[in-house]
């Protein structure tokens, strides 16, 4: 019996390359914002500082797995993007409101946290829209091919 290799053609393509580094880079950038506003705003968030770490830890643990080319994870990331955009539209205007006399300001000024808010929500539209693009690309499908096979699907595979 000949020694099969499972070469992964679609992962090999440029596309499917740039969509990875940029989902891996939305999800970092996401977790980010998320953490910046948390400790900024840290005083008036009134108890809902665990639920950005899990949101935070949850985006980092997806861009592990799609750094891994685990494609499992891209429609999970997509639906809390969905969820998350809802959330930081909502929250935005209101940091604007407290951004006046009689209120308590937090570490960052209320109008840098409604502007970071604000920006959450386009990055969490664009991390849906590639994670679900990348889904589309199949990096899941595995060809099986001779180790001896001399183009292997465009791939040297080592003796």
């Amino acid at each position: 019996m000949a020694d099969i290799v499972l070469l992964h053609p679609n992962r090999d393509k440029a596309e499917s390359k740039a969509t990875k580094a940029v989902v891996i880079l939305l999800l970092i950038v996401s977790a980010v914002l998320i953490l910046v506003v948390t400790f900024g705003g840290w005083s008036q968030l009134q108890g809902a500082q665990i639920v950005s770490f899990v949101y935070a830890g949850l985006y980092l643990v997806m861009a592990y797995f799609v750094a891994r080319w685990n494609r499992g994870v891209l429609p999970v990331a997509a639906a809390l993007a969905i969820l998350f955009a809802v959330i930081a539209a909502v929250a935005g205007p209101a940091w604007f409101d407290r951004d006046k006399a009689g209120f308590d300001q937090a570490s960052l000024d209320s109008a840098v946290l409604g502007m970071l808010t604000l920006i959450i929500v386009p990055v969490q539209l664009l991390l849906a829209a590639f994670a679900m693009r990348g889904f589309q690309q199949q990096w899941n499908v595995e060809v099986e091919v001779p180790r001896e096979e001399p183009d292997g699907y465009g791939q040297m595979q080592p003796a």
